[in-house]
């Protein structure tokens, strides 16, 4: 369906509430409840669903609709599993400790998502931390690392490399960008840990004594949650879901009409709920729906909005000058304000009309590098980039984290994500030394400003 440039206003007005209204005081108390953000979600999406099913283009409000609902469903079976274990104990809050912390997290973020490993450790991350006033840029690198750039290596990782698995792509191809994660994420550690170290140094003697004498060992509460979890990941690897373009097109059969994967996916989440550890869930990890029904809340706007403005994206596409750079940016970027799932399978699709061999799935294989990492890596740019980046966001809210506005959170992203995203553009993207050696010389910028503030920080004996 043919769009002009206005059909994207319901869209930026959703955007600039989810930014604005926090931070006014007028409004800050009242955008706080669920209620609100789910009339304000609907007010500006339902009238777009109207307008498409009226022109005839329901099947488009139709897909955003069951993308919505397999989305919310992948995230909520995720954050209620998650939900049921605890690592008990509790270790110093060092930047060493909470380097490693991060390092896991970006390791495992691929095999279980980044949803589950984001909601794995963002509460013993938490409770490590509790007695330290300065942890707001550890929500952030969490977000950065786990609930995003993590899960570029496989296609359990994250949903928009699960989408290119359902286009064709073999599971195994993702395994090709490990060095482009290896990167992106050692430079994201090294930032970290220098921030974490001037932190630290700033804690006050007493918040330091706290945290060094309430110790205890490292252990697993819900262990049984990790049966749900493989549940999961066999049911996003090999189970299928609805067919809807059999459905569309009027010869889907009785199984093509079952959704297999996400009753899998709801009856772990059912288990672990029923079954799992009552203390571990509601008495250490203080369970709570608020973080899934505020990302189920804003979202259904968010995939309701944004059809409009993905289809006006296709429409200007082909008059853009597309290369691997062009696409990684356009990619990466617009994954910041849409959210990034659908924005690959848009841009995946236009790709798939360039020439240009070897072809993976029907696309070039250089274009589709440049898709994939730019939807994943992108998707951390904002809290609306990926749904794992609110939930941490809002888990860390009710441990009492006064974490970054929506704003604040760009400049963050700018400051310390996007220059190592530039450095990996300009090394793994270009073609010729010279824009390679502009890339090691940014890389290299990065490594030499997180020396700089590591030697700028006042030595604490009990620093590691």
């Amino acid at each position: 369906m043919q769009v002009q440039w206005w059909s994207i206003i319901p869209f930026v007005v959703l955007l600039l509430c989810i930014a604005v209204l926090p931070l006014v005081r007028a409004t800050a108390h009242t955008w706080e409840k669920n209620q609100v953000k789910l009339a304000v979600a609907l007010v500006l999406g339902l009238p777009v669903a109207t307008w498409f099913i009226i022109a005839g283009a329901g099947a488009e409000v139709a897909h955003a609709m069951v993308e919505y609902a397999q989305f919310i469903i992948l995230l909520l079976a995720l954050f209620v599993v998650s939900g049921g274990i605890f690592l008990s104990g509790d270790i110093r809050a060092t930047p060493r400790n909470n380097t490693i912390f991060l390092a896991i997290g970006g390791a495992i973020a691929s095999f279980i998502g980044t949803t589950g490993a984001a909601m794995l450790l963002i509460r013993p991350l938490l409770n490590t931390n509790s007695e330290r006033r300065i942890k707001a840029h550890t929500v952030v690198f969490t977000i950065f690392i786990v609930a995003n750039c993590g899960g570029v290596l496989t296609p359990l990782g994250d949903p928009p490399l699960f989408l290119g698995m359902l286009r064709g792509v073999p599971f195994e191809w993702t395994f090709n960008l490990f060095f482009e994660w290896l990167f992106v994420n050692s430079l994201l550690l090294i930032t970290y840990h220098a921030l974490d170290r001037h932190a630290y140094s700033q804690e006050s003697p007493s918040a330091i004594a706290a945290d060094d004498s309430h110790r205890a060992p490292l252990g697993l509460r819900g262990a049984v949650n990790l049966v749900f979890f493989a549940m999961i990941i066999v049911a996003v690897a090999f189970l299928p879901s609805l067919d809807l373009h059999a459905i569309e097109t009027g010869h889907a059969t009785l199984q093509q009409w079952i959704p297999w994967r996400e009753i899998v996916m709801l009856s772990a989440a059912a288990a672990s709920y029923f079954l799992g550890d009552k203390v571990a869930r509601f008495e250490l990890n203080k369970f709570s729906w608020t973080p899934i029904l505020e990302v189920a809340a804003l979202f259904v706007g968010i995939f309701l909005t944004m059809i409009p403005a993905l289809n006006f994206l296709g429409q200007v596409a082909g008059s853009l000058p597309i290369n691997r750079v062009v696409l990684f940016l356009f990619t990466g970027g617009i994954s910041g304000v849409l959210d990034n799932a659908p924005t690959y399978a848009t841009f995946f699709e236009i790709a798939a009309q360039l020439p240009g061999d070897p072809r993976v799935a029907g696309v070039p294989e250089e274009l589709l590098v440049a898709v994939s990492l730019g939807a994943v890596f992108g998707g951390a740019l904002t809290y609306i980039g990926n749904g794992p980046n609110f939930m941490v966001k809002s888990v860390a809210d009710s441990a009492g984290v006064q974490t970054p506005s929506f704003g604040r959170y760009i400049m963050l992203s700018f400051t310390f994500l996007v220059p190592v995203l530039a450095a990996m553009v300009l090394i793994f993207l270009t073609d010729g030394w010279l824009w390679r050696g502009l890339g090691i010389a940014v890389a290299a910028a990065i490594v030499g400003r997180a020396v700089w503030i590591m030697a700028r920080t006042r030595p604490r004996e009990t620093v590691n």
